[in-house]
């Protein structure tokens, strides 16, 4: 054959010492190639075959492709017990599927972790929120990152969607840890690439981290400004319930202005005297909102008992209706019964902690997913697109 002649031919090519005999030889590969190529050229490529099979094959091909991107994609996503099904709906936004691990325990309570994937050379996301049992899901979270990296993973970025010890920022008296910080250092060293979180309790605790391992803050505001936005109010005044949070409630504020165009929102403040952690001692409300319609904007509710009073302090002045929006509801202890006898209208959270029956029995309560947020930032990081322009 043409093909046979031509791999005999270049086998003499090193003893060919005429320029003509080169220029055959290289001739009649030529040829043979072509002649090879036409015998396989595909059949969509045929004038016989129809538009039908051809759109057919393609659908085929399209199919492959999902189902490659789901199961062998340059992404893993990998989720621990902290908040599974937010992980779940974060997949399924991305349109790829929960890595498979294993996260339980040993006979004697330790953590047990084995991953059953590949992740060689992956860059792998783990959707975990250190929420209560706070230690359980913090030991979770570090030993999946140091799992993850001893399977050569190319990068490890943690998604924390609510980061557990961020209110112990710093030493308000004498021999007492910086939590946030020391949290920082054990994520740092069990060789973290990335940190990825929603609504920290302050800015600062960015600063934890060192120069080598960026994090996002994502500000959970945007969920919450989409859906007080659609409500009907009347003198809308967003209400900040401490002097910290005076800057996340003009954000709010201005959040509201710049996409609703309610130019005419009010901004007030609480300030509280607290008796001891977790007890407020008194309040005086700064700003107006008498026949007005507030949103109390905070970061988490805890046990309720400030939001609750505040709401209280809100109505004796006048206000029409009491709303809340947080991003974390922890309602530890009587935080849900609190909520529920409140003056309020309305509480909204977001599902950066698991919820539970006794939540969703609670009519005050209001749940929004985060999911699409953090979705959104993990394609744009994955991506390499901006993070910010998100809140834009």
């Amino acid at each position: 054959s043409s093909s046979g002649n031509a791999i005999s031919a270049i086998e003499d090519l090193d003893t060919a010492n005429s320029s003509s005999i080169k220029e055959q030889i290289l001739s009649q590969v030529a040829n043979a190639s072509v002649q090879n190529l036409e015998g396989s050229l595909p059949v969509a490529a045929s004038p016989d075959v129809s538009p039908d099979d051809v759109t057919e094959n393609e659908n085929k091909l399209e199919q492959a492709a999902k189902k490659a991107k789901k199961h062998a994609g340059g992404m893993k996503i990998f989720s621990g017990n902290g908040n599974m099904a937010l992980a779940s709906d974060i997949c399924q936004h991305l349109g790829v599927n929960l890595g498979k691990a294993t996260v339980g325990r040993f006979a004697d309570g330790e953590v047990n972790v084995m991953i059953h994937e590949n992740v060689r050379g992956k860059d792998v996301y783990i959707v975990q929120p250190t929420c209560p049992p706070v230690n359980d899901n913090l030991m979770e979270l570090l030993l999946m990152v140091s799992t993850l990296n001893r399977a050569s993973a190319k990068k490890v970025t943690v998604v924390i969607p609510y980061y557990g010890y961020a209110r112990q920022d710093r030493k308000m008296q004498a021999r007492v840890p910086i939590s946030a910080a020391d949290v920082a250092r054990l994520l740092e060293a069990m060789g973290v690439d990335r940190v990825v979180a929603v609504d920290l309790h302050c800015g600062q605790i960015q600063g934890f981290f060192g120069p080598r391992v960026p994090v996002d803050n994502l500000d959970g505001g945007v969920v919450g400004i989409n859906y007080f936005g659609d409500k009907d109010l009347h003198n809308t005044v967003v209400v900040s319930p401490d002097a910290g949070g005076v800057y996340r409630a003009k954000k709010f504020k201005e959040g509201l202005a710049h996409k609703f165009d309610m130019n005419d929102v009010g901004l007030a403040m609480i300030i509280k005297q607290r008796a001891r952690a977790g007890t407020v001692d008194r309040m005086d409300l700064v700003g107006e909102v008498k026949d007005c319609d507030c949103i109390i904007v905070d970061d988490m509710i805890d046990t309720a008992g400030t939001l609750c009073k505040a709401a209280s302090v809100l109505k004796e002045k006048g206000a029409r209706r009491v709303f809340a929006f947080a991003s974390h509801g922890l309602l530890s202890g009587p935080g849900n019964d609190r909520i529920a006898h409140s003056d309020m209208e309305e509480c909204v959270i977001l599902d950066t902690i698991p919820s539970s029956p006794q939540r969703k029995a609670n009519d005050k309560l209001t749940e929004l997913s985060v999911a699409p947020l953090l979705a959104q930032s993990i394609f744009n990081i994955h991506a390499k697109k901006s993070i910010s322009r998100l809140f834009k």
